[in-house]
This record gives C-alpha cells, sequence and structure tokens, in this order.
C-alpha cells in the first residue's frame, strides 16, 4: 500500500507572515540547480571563468522565475485578468516550466553576450541541472495538491486530494495519480541520462541541451496524458502538450544540425 497523504500547505508563520512549503521547495530546487550547473560547468570549461554561473544566478535566478510567472499568468488570463495584484503572489504556485525555460535563455543570451562565452555551453551545463531542479520542485505541487492524474480504481495506491482542490468532474473520488511522483522519478532518471550526455560529448556545444529539450518533451507529454489539472486545454488537447511537441522538433532540428556539422568538419 502506496497512499500519499494530504499535506499541510504552510511550514510556519514568521510575524504572522504565513510561509508556504511550496515556496520552500522551490527556493532549495534553484538552490540546488544553480549549484550543480556551476559545477557543471567549471568542470567541462576550465578555459573560461570560474564560478560564471554563481556570479549571474541572480539574473538567472529572477528571469527563469518571471517566466515562469508571465507563462503560468498568460494561459490563465481570464482569472488575472480580473484579479491582477493576484500576478505577485507565488507563494501559492503558479509557476509553469516552459516559462521558466524561455526566460532563462534569453537571460543567459545577454549573459553570454557580455561574457563572451558561448550561449550553448551555458545551456548544456544549466539544462542538466534545471532537469534535476525540477525533480525536486515537483514535490512543491504535492504540499500544493496540484498536478495530480486521473482517479485510480484501486484503495492501495494514489494521492488524497482535498475537495477544495479537486476537478468538479471527479468530485467523488479521493485518491487520483501522483502525476508529480511520476514525473519528478522520471526527471531524476533523465538527470542521470543529461549527465552521461554532457560529460561524455561536452565538447559538441548544444548536445546537452537539445537533448534535454527532447527528454523532457517526452516526459511532459506522457505525464499530460493523466493530468487533470492542466493549465490550459486547446480543442482538450493541453497547451502543454503542444508546447511538447514544438520543443521536441527543436531538440531534434538542433540535434541534426550539430551532428550535420560536426561530421561535415570531421570529413
Amino acid at each position: 500500500m502506496f497512499i500519499l497523504p494530504t499535506p499541510q500547505t504552510v511550514a510556519f508563520n514568521l510575524f504572522g507572515i504565513p510561509i508556504y512549503m511550496y515556496g520552500i521547495i522551490m527556493a532549495f530546487a534553484i538552490f540546488v540547480a544553480i549549484l550543480t550547473a556551476n559545477a557543471y560547468f567549471n568542470r567541462n570549461n576550465p578555459c573560461y571563468c570560474k564560478d560564471s554561473i554563481i556570479e549571474h544566478s541572480i539574473y538567472i535566478i529572477f528571469s527563469g522565475i518571471l517566466g515562469a510567472r508571465l507563462y503560468y499568468c498568460f494561459l490563465n488570463y481570464h482569472y488575472y485578468i480580473a484579479k491582477p495584484l493576484e500576478i505577485l503572489d507565488i507563494r501559492q504556485g503558479g509557476l509553469s516550466i516552459h516559462g521558466a525555460i524561455l526566460g532563462g535563455v534569453l537571460c543567459l543570451f545577454f549573459i553570454s553576450r557580455k561574457t563572451g562565452v558561448s550561449l550553448l555551453k551555458y545551456l548544456d551545463a544549466i539544462s542538466t541541472a534545471t532537469i534535476l531542479g525540477q525533480a525536486i520542485g515537483r514535490w512543491g505541487n504535492y504540499f500544493n495538491s496540484e498536478a495530480y492524474g486521473l482517479p485510480v480504481k484501486s484503495q492501495n495506491w494514489g494521492v488524497l486530494i482535498p475537495e477544495s482542490r479537486r476537478v468538479p468532474e471527479y468530485m467523488h473520488y479521493s485518491l487520483y495519480h501522483p502525476a508529480f511522483l511520476y514525473e519528478s522519478v522520471l526527471d531524476i532518471l533523465s538527470f542521470c541520462i543529461l549527465t552521461f550526455i554532457y560529460f561524455r560529448f561536452g565538447r559538441i556545444k548544444g548536445v546537452t541541451f537539445f537533448s534535454y529539450l527532447m527528454i523532457y518533451a517526452l516526459i511532459r507529454f506522457f505525464i499530460e496524458q493523466i493530468r487533470l489539472d492542466s493549465a490550459l486545454n486547446v480543442d482538450s488537447i493541453p497547451i502543454a502538450q503542444i508546447v511538447s511537441v514544438l520543443l521536441f522538433s527543436l531538440g531534434a532540428a538542433g540535434l541534426f544540425a550539430i551532428f550535420c556539422n560536426y561530421w561535415l568538419k570531421k570529413s
């Protein structure tokens, strides 16, 4: 039997202000991802300035969070048009990894222009660490009772979702597939794969980053098949699946171009 209980969303109160578990876990996920990316970058790029990622981490983190929040609010614009001040409140969730990727890439583009380091070298190191951060961050969804899947038929498996967080059509169910857990496990496996790719093919710029796009796109596409709380659907298709197809295509095209160029240079 494996049943995840309904968690407490608030970790503690600080001067009367509730500090949410979601925020604590997301902060820890970002911290681990930045340190990992910095260590990986230093090891594979000894000729460049050491600790370059930590040096620019405040800009990377801010851009990632801003992109994640704006993307999520855009997908739920009907709600946030009515309550615009809530755009600033991220303590209870509302961050999208697809927006974080976009925001982070834009930030790294400007950082690469400033430092003279190839954008793809930054992206290779950070994308490897990002999926580790995603594996940790998914547990924030658990404490928010979100990112859950279809109801489970067995009473020996699943996550308990409180009535206030259930999708109306499935209100009479209590146990659901822990989609966040499935993705967390797959993200950890992907981190191991990307780590191997990064240290095996790290000298070929972009291989790890485009591999990350393909791997995560596959994970998200299939996880969305069972999720009930997708941010937005287009003709019953979750927008995350549409974006995943685009990211997978971009990753495949990027790898194809990189290896064609590599083989042409060798021939």
